[in-house]
């Protein structure tokens, strides 16, 4: 039923539930005011769908409207909203016809008393510090002497001039390589984050210098990209921040392993001067040379008093004293050996006497004698047959007989 015409009538007649709320919502999508509106409010209730649209209220003291923001829109914005956030969005006000509720359908949206970019810039960098991703324990260390230097900026402005001059001035043997980027604008993100990896990857230089001159946080946005923030934190070679003034800071500063406060700066952080090299060598080499003649001088010293001391000037007086030493231990050892010797010489007698005494030829000169046949020593009357050969040893020699016969002792 049309009840475009409901107003006019004095007794209107029955309308539909859906009839209604789409005669409403055709009153708010007909009113300019409401078409284009500005809304001030504290964000609660926030909610971002998995398809990317944000659902939220927006309320102040007296009461609060649903919004929805959908993601064509939302993809757009700086930073991220938050519960508590006061913002001021761009929106049109529409009837949700199944509901019947009103809400507001967001368009842009900007923070209420600060710059987007600049609490997009907050936002990352608290996100990323809780990571750790600045944390100094994960800074590396610049090299002392680099042999080569990659410069990532843009080759037409004022940074890569101060840059290379200062290179070219401070360290004239290393080697620049330039990768030329874009360092704000449209594809600025993506140029500086193949730049990173371009040097990453090639190994070619030993540092990096990542940087741009000053401007404005529009200007120097590129260089507030998380994911340039995570690939230089990947980085394998040092890198040396130098984007904008002393007084500009971004989430590329905080992550890189050193912060230069200027593009010149940062050349002045990557190379040590040669002039000041040569003065440090020079100051080394004469240190070494007075040390040198030093030592020279001491060891000349020591030698001339070797020289000097007896044992050159007179060695016979070293020879005499060690040949009365020679002489005692002589004496000493030749005492010690005949002692040992009159040991031995008691030992042998004793010996001696014991062996005479258990001798046969001792027992042979008292009178006795030894009987023996062929099967040895004759000791017992079974021993031997009658007219068997037998010899008998005396003291002076040795008796061949015959046995004649053979009978026991008695008694």
């Amino acid at each position: 039923m049309d009840i475009s015409g409901l107003r006019d009538r004095q007794t209107p007649s029955e309308v539909t539930v859906s009839e209604l709320n789409q005669y409403i919502k055709r009153m708010f999508d007909t009113d300019r005011t409401l078409t284009a509106i500005s809304v001030r409010g504290e964000i609660s209730n926030f909610t971002r769908h998995s398809s990317g649209h944000l659902y939220f209220s927006l309320k102040d003291e007296g009461g609060q409207v649903r919004a929805v923001m959908f993601r064509s829109a939302a993809s757009a914005l700086r930073f991220l909203p938050e519960n508590g956030m006061k913002v001021i969005v761009r929106c049109s006000v529409s009837v949700y016809p199944q509901s019947g509720a009103y809400q507001l359908y967001v368009s842009s949206m900007q923070p209420d008393g600060i710059g987007a970019l600049y609490l997009a810039y907050e936002q990352l960098k608290s996100k990323l510090e809780a990571e750790g991703l600045f944390s100094e324990e994960y800074k590396k260390p610049l090299p002392k002497y680099p042999a080569a230097i990659g410069v990532i900026t843009s080759p037409t402005g004022a940074a890569v001039r101060d840059i290379i001059n200062v290179l070219g001035r401070r360290f004239p043997g290393a080697c620049i390589y330039l990768y030329p980027s874009l360092v704000q604008g449209e594809g600025a993100e993506s140029s500086l984050i193949e730049a990173v990896d371009y040097f990453d990857k090639s190994a070619l230089c030993d540092v990096i210098i990542i940087g741009r001159g000053g401007g404005s946080i529009e200007d120097l946005w590129a260089f507030n990209s998380e994911k340039l923030a995570r690939r230089i934190f990947a980085c394998r070679v040092p890198i040396i921040s130098a984007v904008g003034h002393e007084t500009d800071f971004t989430i590329c500063d905080f992550v890189s392993d050193m912060r230069a406060p200027t593009p010149s700066a940062a050349a002045e952080l990557a190379v040590p001067d040669v002039r000041e090299l040569m003065l440090w060598i020079d100051g080394v080499s004469q240190r070494c040379a007075v040390g040198l003649k030093r030592l020279c001088e001491k060891k000349e010293e020591r030698l001339k008093r070797l020289c000097e001391s007896d044992i050159f000037s007179k060695p016979e007086k070293i020879l005499e004293g060690r040949q009365a030493l020679i002489d005692a231990y002589y004496e000493e050892a030749l005492s010690a050996t005949c002692e040992k010797l009159k040991d031995a010489e008691h030992s042998v007698k004793l010996a001696s006497g014991k062996a005479d005494a258990l001798s046969p030829l001792s027992v042979l000169s008292r009178g006795y004698s030894v009987v023996e046949n062929e099967k040895g020593i004759v000791s017992s009357l079974k021993s031997v047959s009658t007219g068997e050969k037998i010899t008998v040893t005396v003291k002076d020699g040795i008796i061949d007989a015959e046995v004649a016969g053979k009978r026991k002792r008695h008694g």
